[in-house]
């Protein structure tokens, strides 16, 4: 088998048969974790933030639909990338690795920046300069967020979200919270290899940063994304507007 690139697709040779993959030019895009049972919460960040952000980022809320036949789909007129996966809280990390590897098997891309459907974007910039700061930083940054330096100890996390299961291990490692973080493509492509692991995991920030190799967390970015991003619940215009006042 032989393949070569040419523009934006693949062109792979398999038995003097030429079998062309399309992948798109993208430098960078957006993915934010949604459900259906939260489109409010994505509806209402098109209606703000994400209508100020830069052009060349393009975006897609991610969703699970089980009955999918497809294992991915991307709708760009509603921005949405659809996967055959569940869509409730506990299969995250599934959905999370999963639509890495969609993005990975569509897109010709440098980074992903992952963020989620409760963020409000309080920095408008924020992205303009995420984007000129990657691409000019070397050696290159393969990571970046909030960063947690976690001892070994049994998650508490079930008494905020009971359909967790209570004293889940979590392992000492280094993570970047899932509020908002980015990964290259050489890190996207290296955690493939323990999709089966991430998507066992019930932490998908924790999953991500723990089975990342470490040479990809030498030179980790440390954002304060907690004054970047706010919580949705805090903008009372937010809140009034799910509530239809």
């Amino acid at each position: 088998m032989n393949y070569y690139l040419k523009n934006s697709y693949f062109i792979i040779i398999i038995s003097d048969f030429p079998l062309i993959i399309i992948m798109f030019d993208q430098p960078y895009i957006l993915l934010i974790m949604n459900c259906k049972k939260y489109q409010k919460k994505a509806i209402f960040q098109k209606m703000t933030w994400l209508k100020k952000i830069p052009e060349t980022l393009k975006y897609y809320h991610v969703i699970g639909e089980e009955e999918l036949e497809k294992e991915y789909e991307f709708d760009d007129e509603n921005h949405v990338l659809k996967l055959k996966v569940a869509d409730d809280y506990n299969s995250l990390p599934k959905k999370v690795i999963q639509a890495y590897e969609a993005v990975f098997k569509t897109f010709r891309f440098e980074y992903i920046f992952k963020t989620d459907d409760d963020q409000i974007l309080v920095k408008p910039n924020f992205f303009e300069t995420m984007m000129k700061l990657t691409s000019n930083t070397k050696p290159k940054i393969h990571y970046g967020g909030y960063m947690w330096d976690v001892k070994s100890h049994l998650s508490q996390y079930h008494r905020y979200h009971p359909e967790l299961p209570p004293n889940l291990p979590l392992y000492a490692t280094k993570y970047c919270s899932g509020r908002f973080y980015f990964l290259s493509k050489e890190v996207v492509e290296e955690l493939f290899s323990k999709k089966d692991a991430i998507r066992n995991e019930y932490f998908e920030d924790y999953a991500i940063g723990f089975y990342m190799d470490p040479k990809f967390k030498t030179n980790i970015l440390h954002i304060a994304t907690n004054t970047i991003f706010k919580d949705n619940i805090e903008f009372a215009d937010f809140v009034k507007w799910s509530q239809g006042k």
